[in-house]
């Protein structure tokens, strides 16, 4: 799998997620298996760009290469600039997106709003192209509603841009994150595309990513909303696509280092005040599907200090140790189905 001159270990790529894919995380994902992954949405409006959140966002520090952005607008002038920004500060593939479908997003003529307009589409996909010597990708959806699909279309516009690559999300702008996502739209652009496509909705287990695989032909999967709390996944992944054999859940012992290392890196990209509270998130996911999970996730959004919260989760994982030594999911599956 390559992007531009970048050639990536694998073909397994973690979706930008706003509020998710910060720094830390990107660099545990890759850490543990992720071929690519792609930052949070940056905003195009040049008013933003000295904010500290979009500071945060696009700041690359010690991250595993490519360096990817993904930014986000409607009009193609700030688009070229934000893309030349963000070039200058590192980022070496910028991905535009035309997927989010938001409403705070969509409200302002950005993200899966802007495939309802193909004119606009084209003068942004060229402007952007023309501004950087790097690569760009796409990363959209297959259109703005189910009578209105035009993923087909917009692949055509995009490769005669020279955009590098497509990520693909099945699901149109009115779907939201709905229903399931369906990937016969990702097969036709793959079969008429002349660059890479990226399969991305609803990739939740290795066996999944297969059958994806297979019945788009696509060269890629992105992994949204199933590598929150399970990073693992990305490897979990990738084996299952080399060797055909489904990896065992991880280790109590690992993930509780993993859990230490991740959060006290999320303490230095944030501070203390603003790391606390963005963390509960993240230790809620972890610990969503492990038993007594809940009643523990509930607990630990009242803690207000960051060595708490270390405290905490080391001695929930020491918990886990009465399941197994490997972490316990169908315990939790369990209890749930029979409550």
């Amino acid at each position: 799998m390559q992007i531009g001159p970048y050639i990536l270990r694998n073909n397994v790529f973690v979706a930008p997620m706003a509020g998710v894919t910060d720094r830390p995380f990107r660099q545990l994902c890759k850490q543990l298996g992720a071929g690519y992954a792609v930052s949070e949405m940056a905003a195009s409006n040049p008013r933003l760009w000295a904010t500290e959140k979009s500071s945060r966002r696009t700041d690359h520090e010690g991250e595993m290469e490519p360096k990817a952005v993904q930014i986000a607008g409607a009009d193609p002038q700030d688009l070229a600039d934000c893309a030349k920004f963000n070039v200058d500060r590192g980022a070496q593939i910028i991905d535009i997106n035309m997927g989010c479908p938001v409403k705070k997003v969509c409200n302002s003529w950005c993200g899966s709003a802007l495939l309802q307009n193909e004119y606009l589409v084209e003068k942004i996909l060229h402007a952007v192209v023309n501004a950087v010597d790097v690569p760009v990708t796409l990363k959209f959806r297959t259109g703005w509603n189910r009578e209105n699909k035009n993923a087909l279309s917009i692949a055509r516009i995009a490769e005669r841009a020279g955009i590098a690559m497509l990520t693909l999300h099945g699901r149109t702008r009115a779907d939201g994150y709905s229903g399931e996502a369906e990937y016969d739209t990702i097969a036709a652009v793959k079969a008429a595309a002349g660059i890479p496509v990226v399969a991305n909705g609803d990739i939740t287990t290795p066996q999944k990513a297969r059958l994806v695989l297979e019945q788009t032909g696509a060269d890629a999967v992105m992994i949204g909303r199933a590598a929150q709390g399970r990073p693992w996944i990305c490897r979990e992944i990738e084996h299952f696509l080399r060797t055909g054999s489904v990896l065992p859940a991880p280790y109590v012992d690992e993930v509780r280092a993993l859990m230490d290392e991740h959060l006290r890196a999320h303490y230095a990209f944030y501070g203390e005040f603003l790391g606390v509270r963005t963390a509960r998130k993240h230790i809620g996911w972890y610990v969503r599907d492990l038993p007594g999970g809940e009643e523990f996730r509930q607990k630990m959004n009242l803690l207000e200090s960051t060595q708490a919260q270390l405290i905490a989760v080391d001695q929930f994982f020491e918990s886990q140790w009465s399941f197994g030594e490997r972490l316990q999911y169908r315990l939790a599956d369990a209890a749930l189905a029979t409550a």
